[in-house]
């Protein structure tokens, strides 16, 4: 593609940006629309993969038939296969009718599978039957139907090491990947990041009168330094929000809205991979933290324990040294899936169970741990307003972790107090 076509396909889908990881995404993106081969997008979360299976169907020979994007995520477990395959009337309480599911629906056309690495491992199978030979099984059914769906995929995860846990098929990894697209994160794009804030807060100041904001050259310095982990979706909020609360409705006497780097670092979280919090003692009673600051201290806690189990999988070939550490919560979602437990595995779990119980203070760190995840994740419902994928979004949970751990720590019961 020149770079004329490169522009106009950016401005069809409303995509800013001039980083070359990201028009290679797009140039690899219609170069491979013309064929049937399946496509695994990968990328952080809030990074725009969704553009790319769009670019890809309509500009595939499919494009006059149907296209589906479907959320893994937020399909609950029990009703995945039923949305993905259908169901006959009568297979399970409250089928009243036959109803087709998204390969039916989409035959002929894309289907677009979003947080794939979601997907339980009983679909994951079924998945990769049609895949191979295009057929399937409706829930509550004998008879084999047959369909003809390009299949996309994406994730956010890392699904070598998926596979690598027993949490997805290989087979079904390297049949999707048969052309993988990689999206840059925002912080890889660091030229595209005061593009995208102009844009947004220019949309959002025509769209509701708005003064256009001006920023200076130590905020532009303090926009494009920080690491948004949240990507092009975090960047559009502060924007947004800056937008609102600092812009002034446009009067004739109104002039421009300029925001320096002080002003503007009271929307940016204080979020810093180099500079995580540490705590030498317990905060005294006149020098209590902060809400914000707490809550900063928390995800750090949550997401150093999450790495250390991670890393702790990876490294360990053998059977773990007997060191004083919690043992990694169980997965409900993949509780009595993948492979069994072998003589060594049974052996970690008992040292683990045995240093559980001669360490009562790190069993008490664990509870007070999981206490403020629970706080975390109340906090965070009540200021989505209940909803539960804006929620898992700042959270950075999928909808189906987060339903579980709202179970889990029995927070519907919270809400209702």
């Amino acid at each position: 593609m020149d770079s004329q076509e490169l522009q106009s396909l950016k401005n069809k889908y409303d995509i800013i940006g001039n980083d070359a990881a990201l028009n290679r995404a797009l140039e690899t993106a219609v170069a491979i629309a013309p064929t049937d081969l399946a496509v695994l997008i990968t990328g952080e979360s809030g990074v725009g993969k969704d553009n790319i299976p769009k670019i890809i169907h309509q500009r595939s020979l499919r494009k006059n038939r149907n296209y589906f994007a479907v959320n893994c995520g937020a399909i609950p477990e029990g009703t995945m296969d039923s949305e993905l395959f259908g169901h006959v009337k009568g297979s399970f309480t409250g089928a009243t009718e036959t109803r087709k599911g998204y390969f039916e629906e989409a035959d002929g056309g894309t289907l677009f599978l979003d947080e794939i690495s979601e997907l339980p491992l009983a679909s994951q199978a079924k998945l990769l039957r049609v895949l191979q030979s295009g057929e399937f099984i409706k829930v509550g059914s004998s008879k084999v139907e047959k369909t003809d769906v390009r299949v996309v995929a994406a994730t956010n995860k890392d699904l070598l090491y998926a596979v690598s846990q027993g949490k997805f098929r290989e087979d079904l990894y390297y049949r999707l990947n048969a052309i993988q697209i990689k999206m840059p994160s925002l912080r890889e794009r660091k030229d595209d990041i005061y593009l995208l804030f102009r844009k947004f807060t220019s949309d959002f100041s025509e769209k509701y009168s708005m003064t256009k904001l001006l920023l200076t050259n130590d905020a532009i310095d303090l926009l494009i330094n920080y690491r948004w982990p949240g990507n092009i979706r975090q960047l559009k909020n502060v924007a947004e929000t800056v937008s609102a609360l600092e812009g002034e409705k446009i009067t004739p006497m109104s002039g421009k809205c300029v925001v320096d780097a002080a002003t503007l670092s009271k929307y940016i979280p204080r979020d810093s991979p180099d500079a995580l919090p540490v705590m030498t003692g317990p905060p005294q009673r006149d020098q209590s933290m902060s809400s914000s600051d707490m809550q900063m201290l928390v995800k750090a806690i949550l997401d150093i324990k999450g790495e250390v189990d991670d890393l702790k999988t990876k490294i360990y070939g053998m059977e773990e040294p007997r060191r004083s550490v919690p043992a990694p919560e169980l997965d409900a979602e993949w509780q009595g899936q993948g492979t069994p437990l072998t003589g060594a595995d049974v052996d970690k779990t008992r040292v683990i169970d045995v240093q559980k119980r001669e360490d009562p203070e790190e069993q008490e760190g664990n509870l007070s741990i999981r206490s403020a995840e629970k706080d975390l994740i109340i906090k965070a419902l009540h200021r989505s307003g209940g909803n539960r994928k804006l929620a898992a979004e700042e959270l950075g949970f999928s909808e189906r972790t987060l339903y579980r751990k709202i179970e889990k720590y029995k927070i519907e019961e919270e809400l209702k107090k």
